[in-house]
């Protein structure tokens, strides 16, 4: 078994990447250990980034990459370790018996090659699904520039694969992390996602990335604006059929010149999230978010910001505007505005009726009319109930019980 010593420090390495969500994965126990099916692998994170049902480490933080902003980096002084793939497989086949996780999370340094690191993660994700027959959900983070063949057969045994773009432009990547460019993140993404759809086309047997692929962009660490990283974001999605881009304020964990002294402030990386549930969601484009500056303003929610600016759109009747525009309402939902239009095919909504359907009206009823009824205040009066609605939605207090309604509505604003 492990020493405890040595997982310790490996776990401590990789709390930081927080694109390890589970979902998605359809992999059923085939007679073996563990059940990675739909909801078979929950998640919850602590505010480090730790994943609390996910066994999260590293194979190995005894790196040769000297990315700037990694504690793990060649030229850092910390005690290195790395963990035999029978060590990995021992450990998480342990804890699941204990009920301590119900899924794995593994990822490595690069250790002495990115050909030698990406083997090794492979040897450990098989050895896992063919000698342990452990049909539990596994992430996998793939390794810059390693063999595609080798990241291919790792894709036939991990549920999803995670390529870290860490850096939003090739500029800041060539001086924070010199050994990694844009192709060699991109390119294994692209690859992943065309052999993911071939292999479903032509219905094949097996898995290959049944919860497909993630990434995760660290905020703050250079200077590029919200509207650069969001414009990526809408690429990747497009392009690469991400399932998630996560975000990660950044977090002075190093010293270097060329980095920043303090922390890039969690408001900033909660504002990006928001933004990035429009784009997935709310058919908002990365250009329509941002204010002039490029940025996100931190006073308002990226939807109410968009409508302030574009008050000369609102107020629209809830009784005849599309789902496209009920979308952009600042406090409607999705599943609200399905509701509006389901409700409306059988009666004329009113303000009462929309508060009986649980539409939230604090900042919805400045931007609508209700049966040609307007009760909101007018022009940038607009703007300070926004702002206390907010105060209030930021006084809501989440914990692990909170049920998934709350925990949506939270992050998207519509509380």
């Amino acid at each position: 078994m492990i020493s405890e010593e040595k997982l310790k420090i490996l776990t401590e390495s990789a709390k930081y990447d927080v694109s390890c969500s589970s979902s998605g994965s359809n992999r059923k126990n085939e007679g073996g250990t563990g059940n990675g099916y739909v909801a078979g692998c929950c998640h919850s994170f602590t505010p480090d980034g730790r994943c609390i049902s996910l066994l999260k480490m590293l194979l190995s933080n005894d790196c040769i990459f000297r990315c700037k902003y990694c504690m793990s980096r060649a030229d850092s002084d910390v005690p290195r370790v790395t963990a035999t793939p029978e060590e990995v497989c021992e450990l998480v086949m342990d804890f699941y018996k204990r009920n301590y996780i119900e899924g794995l999370f593994l990822s490595s340094a690069v250790h002495r090659s990115p050909d030698y690191a990406m083997e090794q993660l492979l040897v450990t994700v098989k050895k896992l699904r063919t000698e342990y027959h452990f049909h539990g959900y596994i992430h996998l983070k793939g390794i810059p520039h390693a063999d595609e063949k080798l990241v291919r057969e790792a894709a036939l045994y991990a549920d999803r694969m995670s390529y870290n773009i860490e850096l939003p432009s090739e500029q800041s990547l060539k001086l924070l992390a010199p050994q990694k460019s844009k192709e060699s993140l991109l390119l294994p993404m692209r690859q992943l996602q065309r052999e993911r759809n071939i292999f479903k086309a032509e219905k094949r047997k097996g898995h290959f990335l049944p919860a497909g692929q993630t990434t995760q962009m660290i905020v703050g660490a250079s200077p590029e604006p919200d509207g650069q990283i969001l414009r990526l974001t809408q690429s990747l999605y497009r392009v690469t059929g991400l399932k998630r881009v996560y975000y990660s304020s950044y977090m002075p964990v190093v010293h270097d010149s060329l980095l920043p002294e303090v922390p890039a402030g969690e408001r900033r990386e909660h504002r990006l999230y928001q933004a990035d549930w429009l784009l997935r969601f709310y058919g908002f484009s990365a250009e329509e978010i941002v204010e002039e500056d490029g940025n996100l303003s931190l006073e308002l929610d990226p939807k109410c910001a968009w409508a302030m600016r574009n008050l000369h759109l609102f107020p629209i009747e809830v009784n005849r505007a599309p789902l496209e525009a009920l979308l952009r309402v600042p406090g409607i939902g999705a599943r609200s505005a399905y509701k509006i239009l389901e409700a409306r095919k059988y009666t004329k909504l009113d303000f009462s009726g929309l508060k009986k359907m649980r539409v939230v009206l604090k900042r919805a009823r400045h931007f609508i009319t209700a049966g040609g009824k307007f009760y909101g205040a007018e022009g940038e009066a607009i703007r300070g109930y926004l702002g206390a609605a907010e105060a209030k939605q930021n006084a809501v207090q989440l914990s692990l019980f909170s049920d998934r309604e709350t925990v949506l509505s939270a992050l998207t604003g519509e509380l």
